[in-house]
């Protein structure tokens, strides 16, 4: 039942990454490349910090993540002593819009940096 679970899973996320013509990996590169920034920077538990930078801590998502890229971006700056920051994959649609805008209330309560991507697909 277990592995029927994890093949689900994996069924779900693999379908999920072919909607976008750009994957969030295509930001990830052009963004840390911008950066000067390391790629999945892993830390000691494990976890992988999208770009790291010598300023920031740098979580890569789409716009549907929001809330999940702030805090990710927090516990990757808390572990590395950088500043948060979210590389937000946006459209310019108003859904993404009012994320955009979530994402800012946390990024000025937070101190967290926001960078826009536009989404090209």
């Amino acid at each position: 039942m277990r592995a029927l679970r994890v093949l689900l899973s994996l069924l779900v996320l693999l379908t999920g990454c072919t909607k976008h013509a750009h994957k969030e990996r295509d930001y990830q590169t052009r963004l840390c490349d911008r950066l000067g920034g390391v790629m999945e920077y892993r830390l000691a538990d494990g976890a992988r910090v999208d770009c790291l930078s010598d300023t920031y801590a740098v979580e890569v998502e789409f716009a549907k993540k929001w809330a999940e890229a702030a805090g990710q971006a927090l516990y990757y700056a808390a572990q590395t002593g950088r500043k948060p920051a979210v590389g937000f994959i946006v459209r310019d649609t108003p859904k993404d819009h009012r994320r955009l805008q979530r994402l800012r209330i946390l990024a000025d309560r937070y101190a967290i940096t926001i960078i826009t991507l536009p989404r090209g697909d």
